[in-house]
């Protein structure tokens, strides 16, 4: 007879319910080669971890294996003095992703003797996230050739209904929702087997039955009973990121975005330089949190945020290390989790929240008010922004449309050269008709002469004086442009 917490596992190596990935064959075969170095990347939850075990239980050398880890502090100090210990037969380093730079190089020189003599006395398998083969061989290009990289992604359909039948056969009973389990599972053992065990609970299935027949448990009723218990853990969580270093509620939301990014994500990482590219809408804002390091600060300042989110600046790539908060955030009601950190909506009408109009000459000020307003996390256009996207495009059908209707405000910085210059001309010609209806906001400054631009006495807008407090003047417009923009975001969202 078999009980429940044995078959469908929430912990430690499963026995019963064991099944081999893709991958498992060409790890047994890179066990039994002396030297070459392994790295076994991938999401937590796949089968990374117990994939090893058991291949190393049917080598037969499961009891003669180090295992470290580098979120362990005495590991680290351990995996940093492994090139001076001398014969060590196999060792472990998992979350290879968590260790510094220096440690990481380190290893890879190491990996890379290894390899070069064969040795028979000690192998290094290195276990990470996603891309850490390609993170190791940043710090050793000659690595490429001496390692074996064995991807572990999102296991197949069939692979996870192996799974649930093994356990079925197990319990002698048959899960009526076992396709929206497969489904759910999202190619995870780990959630897989998290919601066969709930299921068997909430139809209090506990053991092996005498009679083989079907649980009818609603699928629904047990996601809710096991979002519910995520809830506490992970909502806190969720939150923390969401907010970012500062909660803006006028912005665009870019962390809020990227946790919905990963949410929806097929794999439980994301490249965000890919992902701005999917979304040009949420480029600026969220290229400025990756850019600035606001983005890696967040997540090494807090501890509990850390234990679950990692990122790796040298390859772009932010990845949720526990199953479960995959799990959380795929079914969180994302409109309602919006409002609950703070923003009224997420989605966006334009490219652009506002488009900076001026002549060359006032760039100094153009610049001081494009960084302000990045500053609050939301979309701006300023040209040196985009100059690697303008070249060797038709510069004028690139600027047209950003000053027709891809942004929503366009704000005309009207000095004393406005009227002079080529650019200005043909960006006014673009907007002017954007006065009717109210988006278009001047900035008058002091030194030019009155009547600039005709179109623009007969609209609200901003004094600025050159001469006077530059830096006070620039925040205080900038202030007054995100209150109007948040106002807006306000009213859309009564409206919807």
């Amino acid at each position: 007879m078999a009980e429940l917490q044995d078959v469908f596992k929430l912990s430690g190596v499963p026995e019963i319910t064991f099944v081999r990935p893709d991958e498992y064959d060409a790890l047994v075969v890179n066990l039994r080669t002396p030297g070459r170095g392994l790295v076994i990347e991938g999401p937590s939850g796949i089968g990374k971890t117990t994939a090893i075990a058991r291949a190393l239980d049917e080598i037969g050398i499961a009891t003669d294996v180090l295992r470290l880890s580098a979120r362990r502090k005495e590991d680290v100090q351990m995996i940093a003095a492994l090139p001076e210990l001398g014969e060590l037969g196999i060792v472990v380093v998992d979350d290879f992703h968590r260790l510094d730079d220096g440690v990481r190089a380190e290893l890879a020189d190491f990996l890379k003797t290894l390899a070069d003599e064969e040795s028979r006395h000690t192998k290094v398998v290195i276990v990470g996230i996603n891309r850490v083969g390609q993170t190791l061989i940043s710090f050793a290009r000659d690595l490429n050739n001496r390692v074996d990289i064995l991807k572990f992604e999102a296991n197949p359909a069939h692979k996870i209904e192996q799974l649930i039948r093994l356990g079925e056969g197990a319990l002698n009973a048959d899960l009526a929702t076992a396709s929206e389990i497969v489904s759910a599972s999202g190619g995870s053992f780990y959630i897989a087997q998290m919601l066969c065990h709930e299921t068997c609970v909430a139809a209090g299935l506990l053991e092996t039955r005498s009679s083989r027949d079907a649980v009818e448990v609603s699928f629904e009723t047990v996601r809710q009973r096991v979002m519910d218990r995520l809830r506490t853990a992970f909502l806190p969580i969720a939150t923390t990121f969401a907010h970012g270093t500062k909660l803006r509620r006028e912005g665009r939301a870019p962390y809020l975005n990227i946790l919905r990014w990963l949410a929806e994500a097929n794999e439980w990482s994301i490249a965000l330089d890919r992902e701005m590219a999917r979304h040009p809408e949420l480029r600026g804002s969220v290229g400025q949190v990756v850019d600035k390091g606001f983005l890696v600060g967040l997540i090494e300042g807090d501890e509990d945020l850390g234990s679950v989110i990692h990122f790796e600046p040298k390859t772009s790539v932010l990845s949720v290390e526990d199953p479960q908060f995959v799990f959380f955030l795929r079914n969180l009601a994302w409109n309602e989790f919006a409002r609950h950190v703070g923003y009224v909506g997420l989605e966006f009408e334009r490219p652009y929240d506002f488009a900076l109009s001026f002549a060359g000459s006032d760039r100094e000020y153009a610049s001081k008010l494009a960084d302000l307003l990045r500053d609050a996390e939301v979309e701006v256009f300023y040209d040196r922004f985009e100059q690697h996207r303008i070249l060797a495009e038709d510069v004028e059908e690139y600027l047209g449309p950003i000053y027709r209707s891809e942004a929503a405000y366009v704000i005309a910085l009207l000095g004393t050269d406005y009227p002079k210059r080529i650019w200005t001309k043909f960006e006014s010609d673009q907007f002017r008709e954007r006065f009717k209806d109210g988006s278009v906001i001047p900035v008058w400054f002091t030194t030019a002469p009155p009547g600039l631009f005709d179109e623009a006495v007969r609209v609200g807008g901003v004094t600025f004086d050159p001469n006077g407090d530059v830096d006070a003047q620039l925040r205080s417009i900038a202030d007054l442009l995100v209150k109007r923009l948040q106002e807006d975001r306000t009213a859309q969202a009564v409206r919807v």
